[in-house]
């Protein structure tokens, strides 16, 4: 019987990454890693932003990698375009930047990043087990768990006192425990691929549009199409590759977007889009009809398993979250396996990390729910793109820099809060979607969308200049006011000036909108 502290099933970004750092962190630990295939295939999920740039870079060491080996990331940017989906590339309004943002971020070959890993972690002391198949995962209430490691013609029995399920949609524990829990509420379909012959959006359009940019590479941004009820992405990745993307309401989804030409004849028939993909030639392609799902629970600390990455939930990949929860996800399993090897109880600080994961997850889904109707206004989503960011700094971001999570007062601050947070959350989505069927009902929601451009991005996002400092919560609330406000100001100005209208859309719930605000000021 082969014996491990910790065993990692699935050698995907989520597992080679928890793996690193358990190396880094739990150097007495012993780490195996076990992945069914040989082969590193593309994947989504190759743009990060700043939560998962400050876990690579702060906790993994992998700043330098990643820069030689991989691209940096020149922000986001969101392009609008007429109601007849005519409108040329430089003609389309834009929000984004004029140069690279405060906080670094990337574009990641995930093949090319997950073979690395496998390969650092080699060198690190982990023994990784590739091609391998574990069967017979068998959870036992005292830790002590059982599995079968299947190698060509050879099986192993394996025993591990932690178990994580980095395995992805297919989930063994998920399977075991029935974790997976459909998403009834925000029913979005995708597809994806890797293509060549993507034109180069910096040499596209007359020099005053590549000069108000002020020649910063738009091509290295993550690139999107913004319109009702979808949006489509350009991530440029090394070796002439470009991911792109497509991300719709299921209502107006067809199957024959599943295909390469389906997908492709589809994006062609937005005119700026027809022109960027004239040429192009298809590497790979995957589809979802459904993306979103949760989980019932991310941890055991008393039965000492995780899952992390897709092996949990996945909300939406719009502002790129994925790789921030993976982040997240493995610092707080990281933390139980050291706590545990170090004789500790983690039983009821594996509770407190789930319900925060809950809560995290929650937060998450809620900015996109009923939102994708939104999003092709220029006007009005330029005031949501500004709440959503701002508040990712303020409150997210921030606190992540400075480990907040990894502290368990803070986190049950935090969970005290929840009921306030969603309802204020929940208060602003009912103001944009509110905002966005008025909008239509008045003729005036693609009013903005072509000769109008916001590339200061500093201003768009609400970046906050000092993150990882210490701040009071009063400071922190104090912000939020001024996001809120702003907010709310500018979905007035999209309506005309009808701040009457914004109040009665926010009108729901405004005692507990009200309370949050207040809370602890």
């Amino acid at each position: 019987m082969n014996e491990v502290d910790v065993a990692i099933l699935g050698g995907g970004l989520a597992g080679n990454l928890l793996a690193r750092q358990l190396r880094r962190e739990v150097p007495g630990a012993s780490v195996a890693l076990f992945e069914k295939s040989e082969e590193r295939r593309y994947k989504v999920g190759e743009s990060t932003v700043e939560i998962a740039t400050n876990y690579l870079v702060r906790k993994q060491g992998l700043s330098t990698y990643i820069y030689k080996e991989h691209l940096p990331k020149n922000g986001l940017r969101y392009f609008f375009d007429t109601p007849e989906k005519d409108a040329s590339l430089h003609e389309m309004s834009e929000i984004g930047v004029d140069g690279l943002p405060p906080y670094p971020s990337f574009q990641l070959d995930r093949a090319r990043l997950e073979a690395d890993l496998l390969e650092m972690n080699r060198a690190d002391g982990v023994e990784v087990r590739m091609p391998a198949r574990v069967a017979d995962l068998k959870l036992n209430a005292d830790g002590s768990h059982t599995f079968t490691v299947v190698e060509g013609e050879d099986r192993g029995e394996w025993k591990a006192r932690w178990v994580i399920d980095g395995t992805g949609r297919e989930s063994m524990i998920a399977k075991l425990r029935d974790l997976r829990v459909p998403e009834k509420k925000h029913k979005i379909a995708s597809a994806w691929g890797r293509f060549r012959g993507v034109k180069d959006l910096d040499q596209m359009g007359p020099e005053e549009w590549r000069a108000r940019a002020r020649y910063t590479s738009r091509v290295l941004s993550t690139n999107h199409f913004m319109y009702p009820g979808y949006w489509i992405w350009l991530i440029p990745l090394r070796e002439g590759l470009t991911s792109v993307g497509l991300v719709q309401d299921r209502s107006l989804w067809g199957v024959d977007r599943h295909k390469p030409e389906g997908f492709v004849d589809y994006l062609r028939q937005h005119g700026a889009l027809a022109e960027i993909l004239e040429d192009v030639e298809c590497v790979d392609l995957e589809a979802f009809t459904q993306l979103a799902f949760r989980t019932r629970q991310w941890f055991d600390g008393a039965e000492r398993w995780a899952t992390v990455g897709d092996s949990s939930a996945f909300a939406d990949p719009f502002y790129s979250p994925g790789s921030d929860f993976i982040a997240t996800a493995n610092d707080l399993i990281a933390d139980l396996v050291r706590r545990d090897l170090a004789g500790e109880d983690v039983e009821e600080m594996g509770r407190l990390y789930d319900r925060f994961m809950q809560y995290r997850f929650d937060t998450t889904l809620v900015i996109y729910e009923g939102m994708y109707p939104v999003f092709g206004s220029f006007e009005l989503y330029e005031a949501k793109v500004f709440f959503d960011t701002a508040c990712y700094y303020n409150l997210l971001f921030d606190s992540y820099a400075r480990d907040q999570h990894l502290d368990p007062r803070w986190v049950r601050t935090q969970l005290r809060r929840k009921d306030w947070v969603m309802q204020a959350l929940t208060n602003f989505g009912d103001l944009f979607s509110g905002a966005a069927a008025e909008m239509q009902k008045r003729g005036t929601y693609f009013r903005g969308n072509t000769g109008e451009f916001r590339l200061k991005g500093r201003k768009s996002f609400g970046v906050m200049e000092e993150i990882g400092k210490k701040r009071s919560r009063r400071e922190v609330n104090a912000r939020n006011e001024e996001i809120f406000q702003k907010t709310q100001a500018m979905v007035a100005q999209a309506l005309d000036g009808d701040g009457e209208l914004v109040e009665w859309l926010m009108s729901g719930s405004r005692e507990l909108y009200d309370a949050w605000k207040q809370l602890s000021a």
